[in-house]
């Protein structure tokens, strides 16, 4: 089927589905009563709007007004079960603000022009689209760029994102994913940062500024919408769509740093989070998305729902019905319903009753013709429209390139005895074994957007790139998920004929990801006796694993002599893990999340808090210990190797810091190996002793420093007062006059710690 049918058929499919008139809505229901006694009060209008905003909320019926407050999925792509709404009505009597899962420039035109041409006050559409890590050109999942500590790379990689999804018509990103979560049974860790909230709020806002670039109305920007608001990564049991009972300290610490982060960074949308907090889903939590969001913040931009949630009010059980779901969670903060009934069926009735004030529809409608004010919508409905720039934006050379660069930066050398790797470039036969040595789709990994497989450069054809002289011979030895005798036999008399294998294992990508929860975090189906079985016949052999979270490889870490993990390492993956291979690229990228001995471990984190019997190795009764396992982590958070090797100093910093001064904390770093390297130094903190007790250790900096062998640089990292505060008592950030522990190393179980006293 050629593009142009495609979108042509995809289209009238659009144009034809159909259910009743919303207009049948704007009439109150006779006899029934508003569903909650309490007054609503609008108190989250902007600071200011213009005035063609305020000309245009003068000048529209309810109905358009609710109109702008819907956000309906088109059949472009689909991210949740749903029935086909009637957009085209709705579209052409300009009852409807935004589409989501929409691009091409040939379809968005064709409902932007409707919006803009043919509706009575001609208000243009937003369009919306999950780019993850990445829109056409896919980079490594977020957890995977992560893993690169490098902020400028992942800022790079979003520019390049954002621009490829403005050219194709999107003007606003569902991303970035920013809940912190401690539990790898979650599938969308993979979406994430991982565990630190200092690290996710540095990399929330360096995605921020890559998505909306210097001016969020300039052609290539997008808008991001941050998500999901907030202690969504609080689960219980891994499970998605579920919430543990976190304090305020916990979501003031933990949970939120990240999102305030993005606001400071300029970011205009915030997604609220299906989850509970205290009892309330985000969609209707008055606390987050008001209290703290609008009046603590001061965050002007637009509130979005998640997939349905506004519904799912009533089956969380804090509404009746849908009418009333509608009624909390607009008045709660929600300006926009994703996907649901409620706003568009319920919403006008509640105004027209006197139920919901006219004022708090006007406060949301407010915050949407802002936000598409502030997108240049209105003057350049279709500037992001551009057929030639869409030919050329997207999958472009420089792109590939730098995917390939991050991909690279993100790999994690996790073992490496004997100095397995490098592999020489002079090898001539190599044996690829395992279900992910040649898989397209799960090189790309999960939430790929608008990415093609058949562009992904897998891992076997990496090596045949690399080392085009070499015989490169292939064997899946089944699926991820099962094998046979007989397959693994086959793959075993392969093996026994390379000079070099490479156990290509893990994850399919649709094993992590949104309703992706796993109890069992080692090898799926029969991969570790494919490894057992490989590694038996004793060849110089390299694990690559693809997966999307910390899995559980003690078994896997006894037996293989060299481990790589490569996420899910995007388009390009494929050539940058071969390079690594042979020594091209140095392994560099470090663990944004601590990969546990045994599932019965988690949560296990690296910035705990300390327990009055701490544990002891070996264990001692009455301790915080296990009886069959010990408590430190299969890797820690921050670990990786490299293909040298590096020392550190103890840190070096004044004794005594003046509060409002900033704190130089000195390094030297020594290349000790026999190759080229780069290390990366971590710097974290800890109060002794406070008000409340605090965490064993908190990252509060790192730098990456490029040393030849036996050169020796000294690296200075910096602190403020900002970095030492936590939440007190009294319900304030404060930072205490007293004694801090700063430490500095190669990770978190690695370091050398010196003190130093901040006076007031």
């Amino acid at each position: 089927m050629t593009h142009g049918r495609k979108i042509r058929i995809l289209t009238a499919a659009l144009l034809v589905a159909g259910i009743a008139s919303a207009a049948l809505a704007q009439t109150p229901v006779p006899g029934q009563p508003p569903s909650a006694p309490a007054p609503v009060v609008a108190q989250h209008a902007p600071e200011r709007a213009s005035a063609r905003v305020e000309d245009l909320i003068a000048r529209m019926t309810i109905a358009e007004k609710v109109g702008q407050l819907v956000l309906l999925s088109s059949n472009r792509a689909v991210t949740g079960p749903y029935t086909t709404p009637d957009v085209t009505g709705a579209l052409e009597r300009g009852e409807l603000g935004g589409i989501f899962n929409t691009y091409d420039v040939a379809f968005t035109r064709q409902l932007q022009e409707t919006a803009v041409k043919h509706t009575r006050l001609g208000i243009p559409l937003l369009f919306g689209f999950d780019v993850l890590h990445g829109h056409r050109t896919i980079f490594p999942v977020p957890l995977g760029q992560a893993a690169s500590f490098d902020l400028k790379a992942i800022e790079g990689a979003e520019r390049i994102a954002g621009r490829e999804a403005a050219a194709a018509g999107i003007n606003w990103v569902f991303a970035p994913m920013l809940d912190v979560t401690r539990d790898p049974r979650w599938g969308r860790i993979v979406e994430g940062a991982g565990e630190s909230p200092w690290l996710g709020g540095q990399i929330g806002a360096a995605r921020v500024r890559g998505f909306q670039g210097e001016r969020l109305d300039a052609d290539d920007s997008v808008a991001a919408c941050v998500k999901h608001f907030g202690a969504n990564g609080a689960v219980e049991s891994g499970r998605d769509y579920t919430a543990t009972s976190v304090s305020e300290r916990a979501l003031r610490e933990i949970y939120l740093p990240p999102f305030k982060a993005t606001v400071a960074a300029g970011v205009r949308c915030f997604m609220a989070a299906f989850n509970t907090f205290d009892g309330v889903p985000g969609v209707a939590n008055r606390h987050l998305l008001t209290d703290i969001l609008r009046k603590e913040w001061g965050f002007q931009g637009v509130v979005v729902s998640d997939f349905g949630a506004v519904e799912e009010l009533v089956t969380h059980g804090i509404a009746a019905d849908r009418e009333e779901a509608a009624k909390r969670a607009l008045t709660a903060g929600t300006d926009i319903e994703m996907q649901g009934e409620a706003f568009r069926r319920d919403l006008p009735r509640l105004v027209a009753s006197g139920a919901v004030p006219m004022a708090v529809l006007d406060d949301a409608v407010r915050h949407v013709l802002t936000f598409k004010e502030e997108l240049g919508l209105f003057d350049k409905p279709f500037g992001r429209m551009d057929e030639a720039r869409e030919r050329t934006a997207l999958f472009a050379p420089a792109h590939r390139q730098a995917a390939i660069e991050l991909a690279e930066k993100s790999l994690v050398l996790l073992k490496n005895d004997r100095e397995t790797l490098p592999f020489s470039p002079d090898v001539r036969r190599i044996a690829v074994i395992g279900p992910l040595a040649d898989d397209r789709a799960d090189t790309l990994g999960p939430w790929a957007a608008n990415g093609q497989p058949d562009d992904a450069i897998t891992l076997a054809a990496g090596l045949r790139q690399v080392l085009p002289k070499a015989v490169v011979e292939v064997v899946s030895a089944g699926s991820v998920n099962g094998s046979s005798p007989e397959a693994r036999a086959a793959a075993v008399a392969v093996a026994r004929t390379a000079d070099v294998v490479v156990l290509a294992l893990g994850e399919k990508s649709t094993q992590s990801g949104e309703a992706a929860s796993r109890t069992d975090l080692g090898l799926p189906g029969d991969q570790m006796e494919l490894a057992r079985d490989v590694l038996a016949v004793g060849r110089p052999t390299a694990v690559v694993l693809f997966h999307g979270r910390p899995l559980v490889l003690t078994p896997l870490v006894k037996d293989a002599p060299a481990i790589l993990s490569a996420w899910f390492p995007g388009s390009m993956g494929g050539l940058a893990i071969a390079r690594t291979l042979v020594g091209e690229n140095e392994p560099r990228g470090r663990l944004p999340v601590t990969f546990p001995r045994a599932v019965g471990q988690i949560p296990i984190y690296h910035d705990h808090l300390r327990t009055g019997r701490p544990p002891t190795n070996p264990p001692r009764p009455y301790t915080a210990s296990y009886l069959d396992e010990g408590t430190e982590p299969l890797f820690p958070f921050g670990y990786g190797l490299s293909y040298t090797d590096f020392g550190f100093s103890p840190p070096r910093m004044a004794p005594i810091v003046k509060a409002g001064e900033p704190i130089a904390v000195a390094v030297d770093v020594t290349n000790t190996g026999r190759r080229p390297g780069t290390a990366l130094v971590q710097l974290y903190v800890n109060q002794p002793v406070a008000e409340i007790s605090r965490p064993v250790k908190e990252l509060r900096g790192f730098q990456h420093v490029a040393l030849k062998p036996g050169e020796t640089r000294t690296v200075t990292l910096s602190l403020t007062d900002a970095d030492l505060a936590y939440w007190h008592q009294d319900g304030r950030w404060a930072t205490d006059a007293g004694r801090f522990r700063v430490m500095t190393g190669a990770n978190v179980a690695d370091l050398q710690a010196a003190e130093f006293t901040l006076q007031n």
